[in-house]
């Protein structure tokens, strides 16, 4: 083989896996792991505005995931799933009770030590008062900003489907200094 041919064939193998390479990254960035700014403070306390996240599309939903959704308008939201679908969700002076239990919420500690008000965090609602029925509904989530006082959420726009969640959100990226797993 001469050196001419050794170094065409090294060049093409090169080209190769750089078109492997870039496949790999684009179907993992479009299907797998999907970067997300944060807008708004409706989960500060857990994320902040300018924040940029990773979502991924394949762990399955459970109770207080932080997921990303997209409502019918076109408008993408980034909130706390609260109620699973069949869930009864009702909150009294500040405890969560799903199906009649009370929940513990250890993600709000630091929001609730830093809220210096005597009024409760989360206002007093259930979902018979709040959506007209009991249980939510076999595709519905109920979801909540962290920052209760100001989020626009379930509570406002009612539950979402499913289909409308593009994954949960798992990995804080930028800035640098915010680096950290949800």
């Amino acid at each position: 083989m001469t050196p001419n041919n050794q170094w065409r064939d090294r060049f093409w193998l090169i080209v190769k896996y750089a078109l492997i390479a870039f496949a790999t990254a684009f179907l993992i960035r479009a299907f797998l792991l999907i970067p997300v700014p944060v807008s708004g403070n409706s989960m500060e306390g857990t994320l902040r505005q300018g924040d940029m996240v990773i979502i991924e599309k394949i762990s399955p939903i459970r109770r207080f995931d932080v997921v990303v959704f997209q409502m019918p308008d076109g408008s993408t939201y980034i909130k706390r799933v609260i109620g699973m679908p069949g869930d009864a969700v009702k909150y009294e002076d500040d405890q969560l009770y799903i199906n009649g239990e009370p929940v513990e919420e250890p993600f709000l500690v630091k929001n609730r030590n830093n809220d210096h008000e005597t009024a409760s965090y989360t206002n007093d609602f259930d979902l018979e008062t709040l959506l007209g029925v009991e249980k939510l509904g076999k595709d519905s989530y109920f979801v909540i900003g962290d920052n209760r006082r100001a989020s626009k959420d379930s509570r406002s726009f009612g539950p979402i489907s499913g289909d409308a969640i593009l994954g949960n959100a798992r990995l804080v990226y930028y800035p640098l200094s915010h680096i950290r797993l949800i």
